[in-house]
């Protein structure tokens, strides 16, 4: 690689990282699933004007919401439970997404479908078989975390109860997706941006999104873990059926584009994919808001 572009990464991870250690840590908070039984932890980034605002809610991939240089050893993370996973180990893409929002005017909600259920260590690729993920399914538990996290939200005063979006990662991007089609038309989430989720039977309730709602799908062409094809054919049966996507698909980008670390930012085509994302995220939320 050559020198200056090795410098212009390194100079733009730094930046983003130096953007992420200026604000403060996230604000721990708790509220209910809809399954009626789980107290669910997350991390909330406010903005820094008073009033109400409009709120996203953020969904982790398989791998939890924390570093993977502390959760090792985590297990549950619960009200009264000391544990090295919280607000001060989340990762680096949670960290950088939840300022991103926050300095734009936007209550940002990180919820943690993991830690409540004894799994804030998260699960590595391709464990999707693995049976220890049954109860963190992201067909049938996961979108009640992200209807619990809707309604706690618009339960709060500092937040406009209609303009509450969703965005979700790999398996939270295939939770964002089941959301959707759970909620059709009847109300409730705004719109939601999904990055590289898996589409195929094992991570979706249907291979059509029918929704008034409006939605944003971002793969990469060269994604290792999910099939940015069958994503595409989701993608065009749901414009069939009326709902509204768009659908940005990056040359060259894996898994993972977006996230914030030299070993991902190293492929000139995921610094690409990040760079137009950043953009491309606040401009369509904004458009939807209106």
């Amino acid at each position: 690689m050559p020198h200056s572009t090795i410098r212009n990464l390194c100079s733009a991870v730094a930046s983003m990282l130096l953007i992420s250690g200026a604000l403060a840590e996230p604000q721990t908070v708790y509220f209910g699933s809809t399954d009626g039984s789980t107290q669910l932890v997350g991390y909330l980034y406010r903005p820094q004007t008073a009033g109400a605002h409009p709120a996203i809610v953020l969904l982790h991939g398989r791998g939890g919401l924390y570093s993977s240089n502390d959760n090792a050893g985590c297990t549950d993370v619960s009200p009264g439970i000391a544990s090295s996973c919280n607000a001060a180990t989340l990762s680096k893409r949670h960290v950088m997404w939840g300022e991103y929002w926050s300095t734009r005017g936007y209550l940002a909600l990180l919820p943690d479908s993991f830690g409540p259920r004894s799994k804030a260590h998260g699960f590595g690729r391709f464990t999707h078989d693995d049976p220890d993920r049954a109860d963190v399914n992201e067909k049938t538990v996961r979108p009640l975390d992200a209807e619990g996290a809707l309604a706690w939200l618009r339960g709060r005063n500092d937040v406009i109860g209609s303009r509450i979006f969703l965005q979700g990662w790999s398996n939270g991007g295939s939770t964002a997706l089941n959301v959707m089609i759970r909620q059709g038309s009847t109300g409730g989430y705004r719109g939601a941006l999904v990055f590289y989720p898996g589409c195929g039977p094992k991570a979706l309730l249907s291979p059509v999104v029918s929704t008034t709602a409006p939605l944003a799908m971002f793969l990469g062409a060269e994604d290792e873990e999910v099939s940015p094809t069958i994503c595409q054919q989701v993608a065009e049966q749901s414009r069939q059926a009326g709902t509204g996507i768009d659908l940005m698909v990056y040359p060259g980008a894996t898994h993972d584009f977006d996230y914030p670390i030299p070993r991902r930012q190293s492929v000139p085509a995921n610094q690409a994919a990040l760079n137009d994302v950043l953009d491309r995220a606040i401009a369509t939320v904004e458009r939807w808001k209106n």
